[in-house]
């Protein structure tokens, strides 16, 4: 795995996609995980923009994906919990059931050979869109670098 190749494309990633306004993303979270490894080895936080997560909260969203019930349960990020409404070959999309925000949240999940992308945006269709788009950005970075 090369870390200094996912510090660098991180960085240049979240300063294009997250934190000023019209920015397609209000955070993003990046998670170590091989799905075919020994249950023995932790997934853990590569990085994280926008939202804090902790190894309790990251344990659960990772047996979430290795149960591999997407359409029939539930995940929890922060203090939000999603449900999902599109499963796709190699990422699914997910709305907050307890948001406070009048247009909604939601969540866009792509799968990579080493990695999970977690992104969160505010909004809805159009906002899930512009979040696909940028989440399929760094995640195509990461597969150009088989990541």
């Amino acid at each position: 795995m090369d870390s200094a190749f996912v510090d660098r494309a991180w960085d240049k990633w979240v300063k294009g996609n997250l934190g000023s306004s019209g920015s397609p993303l209000k955070a993003a979270v990046l998670i170590n995980y091989d799905p075919t490894g020994p249950s023995r080895l932790l997934s853990t936080i590569a990085e994280q923009e926008g939202i804090d997560l902790f190894p309790v909260e990251l344990k659960q969203f990772i047996d979430f994906m290795r149960r591999g019930n997407l359409p029939t349960e539930t995940f929890v990020l922060g203090s939000n919990q999603y449900i999902i409404t599109s499963v796709h070959e190699n990422w699914f999309a997910a709305r907050c059931l307890n948001t406070t925000q009048p247009a909604g949240e939601g969540a866009i999940v792509m799968q990579t050979a080493v990695y999970v992308l977690v992104a969160l945006y505010d909004g809805s269709i159009g906002s899930a869109s512009r979040a696909m788009a940028a989440a399929d950005h760094f995640a195509s970075q990461l597969g150009r670098k088989n990541l």
